[in-house]
């Protein structure tokens, strides 16, 4: 447990003088949380005559049946940006985990630490949770703001509307699962790969799922429910499970050491 804690200080404190690290962990929670704010108030902004619209059912189809369209344009909007949270434990976790490998090569701090008597598994342990706990952090800090800030702007009704028990069941529970996947997947490519920015290009891609069901959402082709917050966190379980084991059979010391010389 002592070196996995070496490892998670180590890492922190190299990772963090990246700038973009920096960002992705400060100011993109920031950006999720300001975003839903300035949308919700310039809603607010268009008037109380929008209140006075026609039922939402017709526009926004079964989501808000009895409600008008202007609070059901707000609960609409709650849900989507509640969604948005979902992309946060994969892109912070990712910038981070893809450095942590490749770009030790690049500073020459990698052949000491793999010469050192501290097992894959630690060495990967520490790794993976130096990336995974910034992630959940800035995710759960960013999503209290945006509660707390959705339920001082819009009426009670609309808050529990837009932001319904299973999004909290997703932010709280699939988050550190999404977190837990990208960091296996950007491990892999990190480890296989000899410069950071074609690491983190290619470990961005892990986020195209969660932008694909936004998109989907968006445009109402399906609306995400209890029940598929619960089989997507059985389904990442599964998944987390098989790619840790991976990322850990993938990583090769001697191999690694040979292959960059």
């Amino acid at each position: 447990m002592n070196k996995i804690k070496t490892i998670i200080g180590k890492e922190w404190a190299e990772v963090f003088k990246n700038k973009l690290v920096f960002f992705s962990v400060v100011f993109m929670p920031l950006l999720f949380v300001v975003l839903p704010i300035l949308t919700l108030w310039g809603m607010r902004a268009l008037g109380e005559d929008a209140g006075n619209l026609s039922s939402g059912g017709d526009f926004f189809g079964d989501f808000c049946q009895g409600m008008n369209e202007f609070d059901c344009g707000q609960a609409y909007m709650l849900s989507i940006y509640a969604l948005l949270f979902m992309i946060l434990p994969l892109m912070i976790p990712v910038t981070i985990a893809a450095y942590s490998i490749v770009g030790e090569k690049t500073t020459r701090s990698l052949e000491p630490l793999l010469a050192t008597p501290i097992t894959t598994k630690e060495l990967l342990t520490g790794k993976a949770l130096a990336a995974v706990i910034p992630a959940i952090v800035a995710t759960w800090l960013a999503f209290a703001i945006f509660l707390v800030s959705s339920w001082l702007m819009v009426s009670p009704e609309v808050f529990r509307l837009g932001i319904q028990p299973y999004w909290l069941t997703a932010v709280i529970l699939v988050g550190p699962l999404l977190a837990l996947f990208a960091v296996a997947i950007a491990m892999m490519i990190s480890s296989r790969v000899t410069d950071p920015r074609t690491a983190e290009q290619l470990a961005g891609f892990v986020v195209l799922p969660v932008i694909l069901i936004l998109v989907g959402q968006s445009l109402g082709l399906f609306l995400i429910n209890g029940e598929l917050v619960l089989v997507l966190a059985a389904a990442l379980i599964v998944l987390d499970i098989i790619l840790l084991t991976l990322t850990v059979k993938i990583f090769q010391r001697e191999t690694i050491l040979t292959r960059w010389k």
